[in-house]
């Protein structure tokens, strides 16, 4: 938990001039500077985007960081992408596992490394970023991760909903279910970083034990794998992409939940922490996934449950010996989610201010608010044609994803030699300081010439990949390593910043 130094101070943060140059009148300023106030007493975070100052970075409770992303891992989500691998892909259940173990390993990597820089920085993610792509080309990294994000979270209100009115045997509609799960979240996202870690601390507990009695109920059943074909490396190397795509597009937020974090605990203690509060969870629950999609053509009333609510019936139908018991577990984990949304909706509500200047002043309650009317909206038409929207959403995440990471990397290690104080909080909202953004804006269009020949996704094969399988975020990431170093020393030297 952080300190009583996490408040923000009201007063300075007040949108006094707005976006547009027109001016707030005094007494406008008064009405939004009590409720706002009034918001703080109640304990929600108004901080958006500033940079958190040395002095505010005082929360020495770093285990913290481990049990956000130990929280956020632990849940439903995991298993649905392990279930993709074996259901959808047609991999056994061995090759599927071990795909999922090498892949993890390398996707945590990424996420681990960035969050370290959320003590060391006191900058959000996205802000970051700005000292690569400049004041207005980060627009673009902000749309991308938004997007990313927001498709992870309507893939959980989703399956929240869907598990519900399963429980319900339909008399909740699928649509109220999506409605409950996504106001649950907005609640924690709108109290802000200390409500989520204060969540996120204790939610795991019924979380693993309604994962652990889902297993022990259902996991008799789980033998009963359909046969499947040997393994061809196209098909092992898209579901790697799939998998690694998972884990690599935290990256882009990862240093949002640790601005607070004092700056003095090691840097390989925070690593550590993240990497593996995202590895230990995820593993197993992607190859119970695995061992699930496996088993559901081989067991009738999952392929039923499938068939009619798709993962979440069939997690309601591993349940079904434990009669009402069991529905209640089931319920438990449809909202087991929580964990990952209310950090998803959270980022994503920072990440609203980050789009365009003009929205910085806005509080970022509104954006919460704004995010969960947009996940809501989105989710209800998406849930109709789930299957087919998430094997496209899951194909594509990890190559802009990719790209960042190479892009990033290459500016902090190569360009800013790991150093953390060159990211000067004087400057992270004045572009005429920040960098111009054109190397690194060149870098993520110019790797998808490759790309594309080497994506492998349902709706579109590309002549490299028919002989190799997908290995778009391999090449992206390689190439905008390489396009970026001698592009941005060309900037720097015309630029000089």
């Amino acid at each position: 938990m952080a300190t009583s130094n996490e408040n923000f101070d009201v007063e300075k943060s007040l949108p006094t001039p707005r976006g547009d140059g027109a001016s707030i009148s005094s007494a406008e300023e008064h009405k939004e500077s009590s409720y706002l106030r009034r918001l703080a007493s109640y304990g929600v975070e108004l901080r958006g985007i500033a940079p958190v100052a040395l002095k505010d970075r005082t929360d020495t409770r770093a285990i913290n960081v481990f049990s956000f992303w130990w929280t956020v891992s632990l849940g439903l989500l995991p298993i649905i992408t392990g279930l993709v691998g074996t259901y959808y892909e047609g991999l056994s259940l061995r090759d599927a596992s071990l795909v999922i173990l090498f892949f993890c390993l390398l996707g945590a990597i990424p996420p681990a490394t960035f969050g370290v820089l959320g003590p060391q920085t006191g900058l959000r993610q996205m802000i970051q970023t700005r000292y690569s792509f400049g004041l207005y080309g980060v627009t673009l990294i902000v749309l991308l991760n938004m997007a990313t994000i927001t498709g992870w979270t309507i893939v959980s209100t989703t399956v929240a909903g869907q598990t519900l009115s399963a429980v319900s045997g339909g008399s909740m509609t699928v649509i109220v279910g999506i409605v409950i799960t996504a106001l649950a979240g907005l609640l924690l996202s709108f109290l802000g970083y200390r409500a989520i870690h204060l969540y996120e601390r204790y939610a795991w507990i019924p979380a693993l034990i309604g994962v652990i009695i889902m297993t022990g109920c259902g996991g008799k059943l789980l033998k009963n794998q359909t046969p499947t074909e040997p393994a061809q490396p196209q098909i092992i190397l898209t579901y790697g992409c799939i998998v690694t795509g998972f884990l690599i597009s935290w990256a882009a937020m990862a240093s949002d939940f640790a601005v607070y974090i004092d700056p003095n605990v090691p840097k390989l203690r925070i690593f550590s922490y993240i990497y593996a509060g995202l590895l230990i969870p995820t593993v197993p629950l992607m190859v119970l996934g695995a061992a699930i999609g496996g088993a559901i053509g081989s067991v009738p009333e999952w392929t039923d449950a499938f068939a009619l609510y798709s993962t979440g019936g069939v997690v309601n139908e591993m349940l079904t010996p434990a009669g009402g018991f069991g529905k209640f577990v089931a319920v438990v984990l449809a909202f087991s989610i929580l964990g990952n949304m209310a950090g998803s909706m959270y980022s994503i509500s920072i990440q609203f201010q980050t789009l365009m200047p003009l929205l910085a002043p806005i509080p970022r309650v509104f954006f919460s608010v704004v995010t969960a009317a947009v996940i809501i909206g989105a989710s209800i038409p998406i849930s109709k044609e789930f299957v087919s929207s998430l094997e496209s959403f899951l194909g594509v995440i990890a190559y802009w994803a990719a790209i960042y990471v190479g892009i990033f990397a290459a500016e902090h290690i190569y360009f800013r030699k790991g150093n953390a104080a060159s990211y000067d909080h004087a400057i992270w909202n004045v572009g005429s300081k920040l960098p111009l953004g054109a190397a690194a804006l060149a870098s993520t269009f110019l790797p998808f010439a490759l790309i594309v020949p080497c994506m492998m996704q349902t709706w579109y094969t590309g002549p490299i990949a028919k002989h190799t399988g997908d290995i778009g975020f391999e090449v992206g990431f390689v190439l905008a390593v390489l396009f970026y170093i001698p592009l941005r020393t060309i900037e720097i030297k015309i630029i000089c910043k």
